[in-house]
């Protein structure tokens, strides 16, 4: 049987390289305050980005919605427009 290897974060974030911060860039490699601010700031990068892209989806499911109440509606008309034309020709042939 093999024997299994796991790997445990060894710290905070932006901690270093290898120790919970992960790799990326020589701030983050050394660590310290630094590498804490680097992680803070990009964890707030993330936070940002996901909130934006959160309020973008919300607006294109408004759009959608709004483009099919108005389909709904051109399709309601051609339906009453039909049913109109259909109970005009029973009348003249009834």
């Amino acid at each position: 049987m093999e024997a299994m290897q796991c790997m445990y974060s060894a710290g905070e974030r932006g901690s270093g390289a290898g120790r919970g911060g992960g790799a990326g860039g020589a701030i983050r490699e050394s660590g310290g305050k630094m590498g804490e601010m680097g992680a803070a700031k990009e964890e707030e990068y993330f936070y940002k980005k996901q909130k934006e892209q959160l309020a973008s989806l919300k607006d294109h499911t408004h759009k959608e919605i709004a483009f099919h109440e108005e389909q709904i509606k051109r399709h309601q008309e051609a339906i009453d427009r039909h049913q109109k034309l259909l109970a005009e020709s029973e009348q003249q042939n009834g």
